[in-house]
Protein backbone atom coordinates (compact mmCIF):
# COMPACT_ATOMS: atom_id res chain seq x y z
CA UNK A 1 0.00 0.00 0.00
CA UNK A 2 3.01 2.26 0.37
CA UNK A 3 3.18 2.76 -3.42
CA UNK A 4 -0.39 4.07 -3.73
CA UNK A 5 -0.69 7.72 -4.74
CA UNK A 6 -3.31 9.27 -2.48
CA UNK A 7 -4.43 12.84 -3.20
CA UNK A 8 -3.80 15.80 -0.89
CA UNK A 9 -6.78 14.70 1.24
CA UNK A 10 -5.44 11.18 1.65
CA UNK A 11 -7.97 9.73 -0.82
CA UNK A 12 -7.74 7.53 -3.88
CA UNK A 13 -10.39 6.94 -6.54
CA UNK A 14 -12.10 3.54 -6.38
CA UNK A 15 -13.92 2.17 -9.42
CA UNK A 16 -16.31 -0.61 -8.40
CA UNK A 17 -17.02 -3.34 -10.94
CA UNK A 18 -19.34 -6.35 -10.85
CA UNK A 19 -16.92 -9.28 -11.04
CA UNK A 20 -19.34 -11.61 -12.85
CA UNK A 21 -20.92 -9.14 -15.28
CA UNK A 22 -18.03 -6.72 -15.83
CA UNK A 23 -20.36 -3.73 -15.39
CA UNK A 24 -19.06 -0.61 -13.65
CA UNK A 25 -21.33 -0.14 -10.66
CA UNK A 26 -20.05 3.03 -9.02
CA UNK A 27 -17.10 5.29 -8.35
CA UNK A 28 -16.18 6.17 -4.78
CA UNK A 29 -13.24 7.24 -2.67
CA UNK A 30 -11.06 5.25 -0.30
CA UNK A 31 -8.47 6.24 2.25
CA UNK A 32 -5.90 3.94 3.81
CA UNK A 33 -8.31 2.88 6.58
CA UNK A 34 -11.09 2.04 4.09
CA UNK A 35 -8.66 -0.09 2.11
CA UNK A 36 -7.48 -1.85 5.26
CA UNK A 37 -11.06 -2.54 6.41
CA UNK A 38 -11.99 -3.79 2.94
CA UNK A 39 -9.07 -6.21 2.96
CA UNK A 40 -9.74 -7.36 6.54
CA UNK A 41 -13.50 -7.91 6.19
CA UNK A 42 -13.85 -8.83 2.52
CA UNK A 43 -16.60 -6.23 2.20
CA UNK A 44 -16.26 -2.89 0.41
CA UNK A 45 -15.61 0.14 2.63
CA UNK A 46 -15.29 3.70 1.35
CA UNK A 47 -14.70 7.25 2.57
CA UNK A 48 -17.72 9.52 2.43
CA UNK A 49 -16.56 13.00 1.46
CA UNK A 50 -19.92 14.51 2.40
CA UNK A 51 -20.15 12.86 5.84
CA UNK A 52 -16.39 12.73 6.34
CA UNK A 53 -16.45 9.18 7.65
CA UNK A 54 -15.84 5.57 6.64
CA UNK A 55 -18.88 3.66 5.43
CA UNK A 56 -19.39 0.01 4.64
CA UNK A 57 -21.38 -0.35 1.43
CA UNK A 58 -24.73 -1.86 2.36
CA UNK A 59 -24.67 -0.93 6.04
CA UNK A 60 -28.07 0.76 5.71
CA UNK A 61 -29.47 -0.70 2.46
CA UNK A 62 -28.35 -4.27 3.01
CA UNK A 63 -26.74 -4.26 -0.45
CA UNK A 64 -23.32 -5.40 0.72
CA UNK A 65 -20.50 -5.80 -1.79
CA UNK A 66 -18.30 -8.85 -1.24
CA UNK A 67 -14.84 -8.09 -2.58
CA UNK A 68 -13.34 -10.58 -5.02
CA UNK A 69 -10.19 -8.67 -5.88
CA UNK A 70 -8.50 -5.28 -5.49
CA UNK A 71 -6.42 -4.12 -8.45
CA UNK A 72 -4.42 -0.93 -8.82
CA UNK A 73 -3.82 0.88 -12.11
CA UNK A 74 -0.40 1.43 -13.67
CA UNK A 75 -0.10 4.94 -12.16
CA UNK A 76 -0.98 3.64 -8.67
CA UNK A 77 -3.67 6.36 -8.30
CA UNK A 78 -6.88 4.38 -8.88
CA UNK A 79 -8.15 1.14 -7.37
CA UNK A 80 -10.45 -1.27 -9.21
CA UNK A 81 -12.66 -3.02 -6.66
CA UNK A 82 -14.12 -6.17 -8.19
CA UNK A 83 -17.17 -7.29 -6.22
CA UNK A 84 -20.08 -9.68 -5.97
CA UNK A 85 -22.93 -7.29 -5.12
CA UNK A 86 -25.89 -8.50 -3.06
CA UNK A 87 -28.19 -5.88 -4.58
CA UNK A 88 -28.26 -2.59 -6.45
CA UNK A 89 -25.18 -0.37 -6.13
CA UNK A 90 -27.02 2.93 -6.57
CA UNK A 91 -29.00 4.62 -3.82
CA UNK A 92 -31.80 5.13 -6.41
CA UNK A 93 -32.30 1.37 -6.66
CA UNK A 94 -30.60 1.09 -10.06
CA UNK A 95 -28.10 -1.74 -10.49
CA UNK A 96 -25.36 0.75 -11.43
CA UNK A 97 -24.92 4.43 -10.64
CA UNK A 98 -24.27 4.85 -14.39
CA UNK A 99 -27.79 4.61 -15.79
CA UNK A 100 -28.30 8.15 -17.12
CA UNK A 101 -27.16 8.91 -20.66
CA UNK A 102 -25.45 12.28 -21.10
CA UNK A 103 -27.34 14.27 -23.70
CA UNK A 104 -27.04 17.76 -25.11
Amino acid sequence: MEKLKFDANGLITAVVQDDAEGEVLMVAWMNAKAIRLTKETGEAHFWSRSREEIWRKGSTSGNVMKVVKLLVDCDQDTILVQVNPSGPACHTGEVSCFFQELRD
